[in-house]
């Protein structure tokens, strides 16, 4: 928690494959904004994207009280709106530790440790071989 010309602030940092969100939970109606756009044009309009970023509000029932700031790089959009959602689960728990456990129950506070294999030499990609050629 920090406190910002007299605002209370929460951070939390998410991340999803290369994506990185660090996000902040202040008061405000429920707003998102990531890297100085709205989250709405930010997220393309893609109504999995934004609920599931609003997601750990709404399971404490605290979606119209805060508004997420978000500073995101890297990976693509999936990444991270994944990265987002896990970033304000992680802010909700500074809010209050009894927020720990549903938020843990719905599996928000879990990362999803998957990532891009690395590419092996001989190989196109990372399983992909050249075509095999018998004459």
């Amino acid at each position: 928690m920090q406190a910002t010309e007299g605002r209370v602030m929460y951070q939390g940092t998410g991340r999803r494959k290369s994506a990185i969100a660090r996000v902040r939970l202040v008061p405000g109606e429920g707003n998102i904004v990531v890297n100085g756009k709205p989250g709405d044009l930010y997220l393309q309009f893609n109504q999995e994207y934004i609920s599931g970023a609003k997601a750990p509000l709404e399971t404490l029932g605290l979606e119209a009280e805060y508004d997420i700031l978000v500073n995101a790089h890297g990976g693509g959009l999936t990444g991270q709106a994944d990265a987002i959602r896990m970033g304000v689960a992680r802010a909700l728990c500074q809010l209050d530790p009894e927020n720990r456990k549903p938020l843990k129950v719905e599996g928000y506070l879990t990362r999803d440790p998957r990532a891009k294999e690395r590419r092996k030499y001989g190989l196109r990609k990372a399983r992909k071989a050249p075509q095999y050629s018998k004459r």
